[in-house]
């Protein structure tokens, strides 16, 4: 996920290198560019030695134990496919419920109103998320996982009170039963395709590396992916006074959202 970690093309190196008397077997799928950035492991992954098969590939999310289309509706929407993803949403039914909002509030409402006894309830927000902060979503307060993982609906530190975020770096592996998925300016929908933006400074900047638009992307990818039983996914309106968020910079994402099928929030 992210620039300090080397990836799969080093394992493949360290096998091509120093242990070319083994045998290796791999799923079919690691050359699609949802599992492999790196030209150079697509590359290593064609060796003769490397026997691939369709059956390794673990194609039901055990996170999302109601919903084994989730992980195909969400790859459909980060590649932009309104049809696949309408289609794979369809196939949920009302397994996992997926709701849009413009209101952060209805949102926390609904997530409240949700869970039951003990399941788990919290906000989560890509890293790059900074101008959320009018809306009240703070990426750059830190949390404390712990806290907020582990402790109860009376601890004000914990994701139960829908007051502290958790980026993608916080909940990578990590699950809640019902998320409140915060979207922002970083990853825009613009006339059909996604623009990748990164707020320096005090602006937007456009994300020209095809590397770290992957990077973006799979930000996203676990995000929509944590919640095991439903969540509910906020885009704000923006703020026509306000240059770094104007409502052009999210209306095509939250039209684009809907026409995917995600029904607006009642």
């Amino acid at each position: 996920m992210n620039t300090g970690e080397a990836g799969l093309g080093e394992w493949l190196r360290a096998v091509e290198n120093r242990f070319s008397d083994w045998e290796v077997h791999a799923s079919t799928l690691l050359e699609d560019r949802h599992y492999t950035v790196s030209q150079d492991a697509v590359e290593l992954l064609r060796s003769p030695k490397i026997t691939r098969h369709e059956d390794l590939h673990l194609s039901v999310s055990m996170r999302s134990f109601r919903a084994e289309r989730l992980t195909s509706f969400v790859s459909s929407v980060l590649d932009g496919d309104v049809s696949s993803a309408s289609e794979a949403l369809a196939s949920l039914g009302d397994k996992y419920p997926i709701l849009l909002t413009r209101d952060l509030a209805s949102a926390k409402n609904w997530l409240n109103g949700r869970a039951r006894g003990s399941e788990r309830t919290g906000l989560v927000a890509s890293s790059g998320a900074h101008r959320l902060r009018p809306e009240g979503i703070h990426i750059k307060s830190a949390i404390d996982p712990k806290s907020w993982f582990l402790n109860d609906s009376q601890d004000v530190r914990s994701s139960y009170y829908l007051e502290d975020v958790a980026t993608e770096f916080d909940i990578q592996g990590l699950e809640l039963d019902w998320a409140g998925m915060c979207w922002d300016a970083d990853l825009r929908m613009v006339d059909g395709s996604w623009q990748f933006n990164a707020f320096k400074g005090s602006k937007w900047q456009s994300v020209k590396s095809s590397t770290r638009q992957v990077y973006l992307l799979n930000a996203y990818r676990v995000l929509l992916t944590r919640a095991r039983q439903g969540m509910i996914i906020f885009v704000p309106n923006g703020d026509a006074k306000d240059p770094t968020r104007p409502p052009t910079f999210y209306d095509q994402t939250y039209d684009f959202l809907r026409g995917c099928g995600i029904p607006e929030l009642k």
